[in-house]
This record gives structure tokens, C-alpha cells and sequence, in this order.
């Protein structure tokens, strides 16, 4: 495990690779919450992690799905590969100045029954379920998220 200082020398130096989860409930309604964590906190987003050294993409999709979703057990070949994006925010983790944060990121789609409960509030302060129109229209969600729906 790196210390944040080490972190935020790699968050200067590189790209990090996330996985980002656009989860439907199977009704035209997909998943934000509003992100605790800097960069974009405070904004709603969609659910998603970054993928750290030595971890297959498999076992990483497992821990985010859990780590953000609360969701025991999912595969990532049960889900539906959305494509590859990039964010860039001008701020990172540790609110250093002068420091942004650049992700390449792979998305995946899934659905989730809404009686599944779903929440991890250390990463999320709250969840909402919207329609992409209703999404795209709020200015609180993040340009990033909106992205997926554009």
C-alpha cells in the first residue's frame, strides 16, 4: 500500500486506470451518488474505483462492485463492457494545489434489481436513481457522468 505521499506523486506523475459502474435498475434508472471524496466531491457520480497494482481486472471489478455498491458477490462477465473514457480534474485526493488528477477509465454496464440493497455511505453520502434525461439536466452531476449518457 503506497502512503499519500507516494499517491499523490504517482496522481502528478501518471494516469491512474478506474473502473466506472453504470448500474440500471432494469426501469430506464441509473445510479449516482454524491461523492464524498476529492476529486469531484460533493457532485453526483456514477459508482467506480481505481484498479490497483497486481489486481486483475476481474478481482477489481469484484472489490469496486462491493467497495462502492455494497453488492456481496458480481462478476464482471455478467456485465457489459460500455467503452473506455478519460477524466481530468484540475484537483486530486489530497487537495494539493497544482496537482490534477488523470484517469483512463472502463466502464461497465449492469443491472441491479431495485430490492437490492445498495449503499457503502464511506464513499457516497447518499444514492439517487434517475432517468438519463433528468440526469444530464441537474447541475450537480458531474460532467463525467454525463458523459455516459450523451
Amino acid at each position: 500500500m503506497l502512503s499519500n505521499g507516494d499517491f499523490l506523486t504517482v496522481v502528478r506523475l501518471t494516469p491512474l486506470v478506474a473502473i466506472d459502474l453504470i448500474v440500471t435498475d432494469g426501469k430506464r434508472r441509473f445510479l449516482v451518488g454524491r461523492r464524498r471524496n476529492r476529486p469531484a466531491q460533493g457532485t453526483w457520480f456514477v459508482p467506480g474505483g481505481r484498479i490497483v497494482k497486481d489486481e486483475t481486472l476481474d478481482a477489481a471489478f469484484r472489490r469496486i462492485v462491493h467497495n462502492e455498491l455494497g453488492v456481496a458477490s458480481a462478476e464482471r462477465s455478467a456485465t457489459r463492457f460500455f467503452g473506455v473514457y478519460e477524466h481530468l480534474y484540475e484537483d486530486n485526493f489530497a487537495g494539493a494545489s497544482d496537482i490534477g488528477t488523470h484517469y483512463i477509465v472502463l466502464a461497465y454496464a449492469m443491472t441491479l434489481s431495485g430490492s437490492v440493497p445498495i449503499g457503502r455511505f464511506d464513499q457516497h453520502s447518499e444514492y439517487l436513481w434517475l432517468g438519463a434525461d433528468d440526469l444530464l439536466a441537474r447541475a450537480d452531476v458531474h460532467e463525467n457522468t454525463k458523459a455516459y449518457f450523451r
